[in-house]
């Protein structure tokens, strides 16, 4: 696992958020696509683990969980995003 700023993410990423639907409805990284860590190991096949995965989530924490995973579970190149959601809002990066 790889760890990256909000600045490192490519905007056609692969972008996982893995806070809960309410949190992720609340606001979140344009383009991110939403896999709550609580169901994750159930989505693990809907991955393309062809492409650089980056995992994000509020502040880093969940999401570094599931980097950590990830990195054991596919053969993927991971990145979590540090500082999360909190740090790209911050950033001004494009939200929806």
């Amino acid at each position: 696992m790889k760890i990256c700023t909000v600045h490192d993410v490519p905007s056609d990423a692969q972008l996982i958020d893995v806070r809960e639907p309410d949190e992720y409805q609340s606001g979140h990284a344009q383009g991110a696509r939403s896999i709550p860590m609580s169901e994750f190991t159930s989505h693990l096949d809907s991955l393309d683990t062809d492409r650089d995965i980056y995992v994000i989530c509020k502040s880093g924490g969940r999401s570094a969980q599931v980097a950590e995973y990830l990195d054991h579970a596919t053969q993927a190149t991971i990145y979590n995003v540090d500082g999360g959601t909190d740090a790209w809002k911050s950033a001004g990066l494009p939200m929806e």
